[in-house]
């Protein structure tokens, strides 16, 4: 059990990087296209590069440990807010699939937040 202790949370944030860096790198090769997705849900264009970059910063946080507190929280509320304006659509099944599957993530990161990053961290805290 206390192996479990070590590595779950290693783990955790393993699967977490897994998700957000290839979806932000992944943005890249089309960042005009993303602008537009991004409008299709009310956010400005704008925000294209900001959430391309949060999200690989995001990603590589969880990998290594570092601020992974902090990040876990921003990637809590990132993961809602996306949820909430892409994803909630009572009527079409997919995505209230995706749309809780944002929310399972969330729940990732708020027990990173809650727990800390684990002993394999940069951060110990």
């Amino acid at each position: 059990m206390e192996q479990l202790k070590t590595y779950a949370p290693l783990v955790t944030r393993i699967f977490l990087a897994a998700v957000f860096i290839p979806a932000g790198l992944g943005k890249l090769g089309d960042v005009a296209g993303f602008a537009g997705y991004l409008t299709s849900g009310g956010l400005p264009g704008f925000l294209a590069w900001p959430s391309i970059i949060f999200e690989i910063l995001l990603g590589v946080s969880m990998l290594i440990g570092f601020q992974a507190r902090w990040m876990a929280l921003l990637g809590a509320g990132f993961c809602v807010l996306a949820g909430l304006l892409y994803h909630f659509a009572p009527a079409d099944q997919m995505q209230m699939i995706m749309f809780f599957k944002n929310l399972g993530i969330a729940g990732a990161f708020l027990m990173i937040f809650a727990h800390g990053p684990g002993k394999l961290a940069v951060d110990k805290a």
